[in-house]
């Protein structure tokens, strides 16, 4: 999948299996170190890159210094914390992280973290300390929230001045976001952000030792491959659900808030949803397992150990302690009894609608859309044979019989942001649109070329087809728009694809430890009771292993799949996408496998173009778009903001009438009431992409039907 998880310190939740961090919370220090059960995988997983990667790298100096650099920059890209000389100190770790790792020494990078997490405190506690301070909003002075082509703090002085800009920022957007400034509005303003600083200083505080090794790992793992990840046990169990788009539990979406367990979302058709014992902003202040077991408190605790708790295998009970929304804290908590179940994504699951749409010959036709965000299959439901397992050929085999019965005249796929998943699922999908044949070749570590296809002969839907990527399609998608397209089956639109052509295998790391280690590691990890069922005790390392080419040939590495009706895009190729990753594997080309195209639609592709092309010149959504890409463009190079309250009002005001004037274009294209001045803004979802394809996709059935007249 599209770069696994993004690691966002104190946001991001890791299951903590070890000791506990000792916290001075006067001093403001939390100092963690790493087990044995971390010096172990840290070492093993170097043994299986210099072994069995694709990408066999040696552990040498060069691939040291960019572990140290990818540390820093995972803890404080934005040099906010970090002081000019602890970096001076850390220097003399650059060339020698690889060797440390190699010999399972983590305490030159555990140093680099427990440094930031002081720092970190420190800069909450600055913070907190200017929240009552006076600040000037008609000084014209700025505040720089992008400082990472910028030098590291050189004295206090100077860090403290950004806080205090910082700290003013945030005052200065709550005054924007009030229609009347009256001293208990400015007093709430306070609290909400003493209430902001201290949350943020609350988790930091409940760092652990494992937080910390997920984050040097994945400075190890980057170094290598932009694809390659080592998950702890807890995102391990997360990444493996997110393919099989299941998982299970009490149904319930679960955040921290003021140092409780919230419930932030009630998943339709899970046992919450069924007896409707939880609801929207309940607290549960305590866990119990099964209907006798002891209730544990976890108020206080990290979200990821009180999930751990609240999950578990299908048919097994757990009790709940709950305040209900609205009450106090001092009130009676209930108590609720739930039995876990499988729980299955809906929202993550492919999805259909239909849409009339006239093409440039005058006729309505009726095209079927099915989104897929994701390639996903149950592999465990399908191993045991459960008949009902899920998958997405499973979920657009049956989407399609229902478009056929509702008599389409074409299907449009849209693949966009659907950054990967299941490889076997992409060839099984492809296969619902062509016969028997190649499908996609997969080039291992030895060199030898694997070539996949579909082996069931006839198709599900052999009408138009169109396929639409962008930029952050990537993988498995890549995978079946390339085949798509190979075979003149249907017409690819969009942007430029993400252009990952590697293929990873997920490997549960108790495969890789000796049984020695295993052994006097086991009571460790199970002493902190804290491993999700399921999930594998030391971690999963999803390691790169093989490379994927088209059945033309050509690696869909860094170059992806190019669209055959392109249309501008918004993300710059330059910083999002495979070739923007220094560590990717370059692009190459091996023997094209043989197959037969479904159909030639060159000729039909510059037709298509040209009725689109005609189409851009008078779409003010289309001028849209291209205003969109510059004013990104801008932002993206934009490193501060005014702090002066009169010229950043102005600004936004600007902005937002800029905002309504676009939304109403929209709206009276649409024949739809304008959204007035002063009234909340209305709900409109247009997608000038997606509408210019369906009008391609029209003009493609209208030339398909000439066609078959002739």
């Amino acid at each position: 999948m599209l770069k696994r998880i993004v690691f966002v310190l104190f946001v991001t939740a890791i299951v903590a299996c070890g000791s506990t961090p000792r916290v001075d919370l006067e001093a403001h220090s939390v100092h963690v170190i790493p087990t044995a059960q971390h010096s172990v995988i840290a070492k093993d997983v170097v043994g299986l890159f210099e072994n069995y990667s694709y990408k066999k790298v040696p552990l040498n100096d060069s691939i040291s210094s960019i572990i140290y650099d990818n540390l820093l920059k995972s803890l404080d890209e934005g040099k906010n914390y970090l002081m000019k000389s602890d970096v001076e100190r850390f220097e003399k770790y650059r060339y020698l992280m690889a060797g440390d790792f190699k010999k399972g020494d983590l305490s030159a990078a555990y140093h680099v973290y427990n440094t930031y997490i002081q720092r970190y405190l420190e800069r909450m506690d600055f913070a907190l300390s200017q929240i009552d301070a006076e600040h000037d909003f008609t000084i014209d002075e700025t505040y720089v929230y992008n400082r990472k082509d910028l030098d590291w703090f050189a004295t206090e002085e100077e860090a403290n001045d950004q806080w205090r800009r910082r700290v003013k920022y945030d005052l200065l957007n709550l005054r924007l976001g009030s229609t009347n400034l009256t001293d208990s509005v400015q007093q709430k303003h306070k609290e909400t952000l003493e209430s902001r600083y201290t949350q943020l200083a609350s988790q930091a505080k409940k760092t652990d030792n494992n937080e910390a090794f997920q984050i040097v790992m994945a400075a190890l793992t980057d170094a290598i491959d932009p694809h390659t990840s080592y998950f702890n046990p807890y995102f391990a169990q997360q990444f493996n659900e997110g393919i099989s788009n299941t998982f299970e539990g009490i149904g319930a979406r679960l955040t921290m808030e003021n140092e409780m367990v919230r419930v932030a979302e009630v998943i339709a058709g899970g046992p919450v949803f069924k007896t409707k014992a939880l609801q929207i902003d309940d607290r549960i202040i305590g866990v119990a397992q099964g209907e006798e077991g002891e209730f544990e408190d976890i108020i206080g605790w990290r979200l990821d150990n009180a999930v751990a708790k609240i999950k578990g295998p299908k048919g097994t009970t757990v009790r709940l302690k709950v305040i209900p929304a609205g009450q106090e804290m001092s009130a009676e908590p209930k108590i609720v009894s739930l039995v876990r179940e499988k729980i299955v994504l809906e929202e993550e699951s492919a999805k259909m609608e239909i849409q009339d749409i006239v093409g440039e010959d005058g006729e309505s036709y009726k095209v079927g859309i099915i989104s897929i965000p994701k390639f996903y299959l149950d592999f465990e439901a399908y191993r045991s044979g459960d008949p009902d397992y899920k998958s997405t050929t499973r979920d657009v085999r049956l989407i399609i019989d229902t478009l056929k019965r509702e008599n389409v005249d074409g299907i449009l796929v849209d693949l966009r942001f659907n950054g990967g998943g299941s490889l076997v699922e992409s060839i099984e999908l492809t296969g619902l649109f062509i016969d028997k044949g190649p499908v996609v070749q997969v080039r291992d570590t030895r060199n030898r070329v694997e070539v996949n296809g579909d082996d069931d002969p006839g198709v599900v839907w052999d009408g138009p087809l169109g396929v639409i990527i962008n930029r952050f399609s990537a993988s498995a998608s890549e995978i079946f728009a390339g085949a798509i397209q190979d075979y003149g089956r249907g017409l690819i639109l969009g942007t430029q694809s993400y252009g990952k052509g590697t293929v990873q295998s997920a490997i549960d790391m108790s495969r890789v430890i000796s049984p020695t280690d295993r052994l006097l590691l086991k009571a460790q990890v199970e002493e902190s009771g804290l491993i999700p069922s399921g999930a594998p005790q030391f971690g999963q390392i999803n390691i790169t292993m093989a490379k994927f080419y088209r059945i033309t040939g050509s690696s869909t590495q860094h170059r992806g799949v190019t669209p055959d009706i392109v249309f501008p895009s918004i993300y710059n190729a330059d910083r999002y996408g495979e070739s923007s990753q220094p560590s990717a594997l370059p692009w190459d080309q091996i023997e094209a496998t043989y197959y037969e195209a479904v159909d030639d639609l060159s000729e039909t592709i510059g037709l298509l173009d040209l009725s689109h092309q005609k189409r851009l010149l008078t779409s003010p959504e289309y001028r849209f778009l291209l205003e969109d890409i510059e004013l990104m463009e801008e932002r993206e190079n934009q490193v501060d903001v005014s702090l002066h309250e009169e010229k950043l009002k102005t600004e936004r005001d600007e902005n937002q009438k800029r905002q309504r004037e676009r939304v109403n274009e929209g709206l009276r294209i649409r024949g739809l009431p304008l959204w007035a001045e002063g009234e909340p803004q209305p709900q409109t979802n247009f997608d000038f992409i997606k509408d210019e394809s369906l009008l391609v996709m029209a003009d493609f059935i209208g030339l398909r039907q000439v066609e078959s007249e002739n």
